[in-house]
């Protein structure tokens, strides 16, 4: 069955109404906005930062090339591409706090903030030579939806890169990793950003995310091809990709 027909859907351990999700991650990203790339820095230890680097050097970024970076948020992502010799890059995210954020801190004319739905991108067939997603797609309520439209959007030959949490293998590394995520992250991301609730909305909704099989599945699915995936950190992140061919 699939995730449209459902009537509930997953809000991270909680079964809501599927039409709620959308305004309820919505809120959850609007209260922290202000402080989310600060807490990522001190939630990762840092290691948030390797793993864009990582996302960037799969990205290839050339100078004839134009990157559409969804649920970009504040403009991590699209910032790094141009500093990495790409040569466009729109951001595009649902949340006007996390795009109004990603403008104060502009460093670029070749850099485009726009506000859009990853389920129904406001971009023309077949625009960008590359198109990444960072932490945002299990947060989406239509995925396949969601797949979909990034493949529309890229230009034959184009490649979508997909950084975001997933599932640990190893026993002793999962144990700890659940014991920083439920016993530690939301306290700290009480205290940070006085919100315990977005926190473990997080931490929950990256344990309902389909593993790397799963997710390899549904992007060729979705008609990508070369479909392949790379754990980092023990499988804590996984970068996924795939071309349009």
């Amino acid at each position: 069955m699939s995730q449209k027909k459902n009537k509930n859907i997953d809000f991270g351990y909680k079964n809501i109404s599927i039409d709620k999700k959308k305004d309820l991650v919505k809120d959850v990203f609007d209260k922290v906005a202000s402080k989310y790339d600060f807490v990522n820095d001190i939630s990762s230890f840092g290691l948030h930062r390797y793993w864009k680097n990582e996302l960037i050097y799969l990205l290839a970024p050339q100078k004839h090339q134009v990157l559409g970076d969804l649920a970009g948020g504040t403009g991590d992502i699209a910032k790094r591409y141009l500093l990495n010799g790409g040569g466009k890059a729109d951001i595009i995210d649902i949340n006007f706090n996390m795009i109004q954020r990603g403008i104060t801190k502009s460093i670029s004319k070749n850099l485009r903030h726009l506000v859009g739905n990853c389920e129904s991108i406001p971009i023309k067939d077949n625009t960008y030579d590359r198109v990444s997603i960072a932490f945002g797609l299990r947060n989406i309520t239509y995925r396949e939806k969601a797949l979909k439209e990034v493949y529309r959007i890229l230009k034959p030959g184009g490649r979508f890169v997909c950084l975001e949490f997933s599932h640990v293998e190893n026993k002793v590394i999962k144990n700890l990793y659940d014991i920083w995520s439920f016993k530690f992250l939301p306290s700290l991301g009480e205290l940070i950003s006085d919100n315990r609730k977005a926190y473990q909305y997080l931490v929950e909704s990256i344990r309902m995310f389909p593993n790397q099989e799963q997710l390899s599945y549904l992007m060729t699915k979705t008609n990508f091809s070369r479909v392949k995936y790379k754990n980092l950190s023990q499988g804590i992140v996984a970068i996924h990709s795939g071309w349009k061919i």
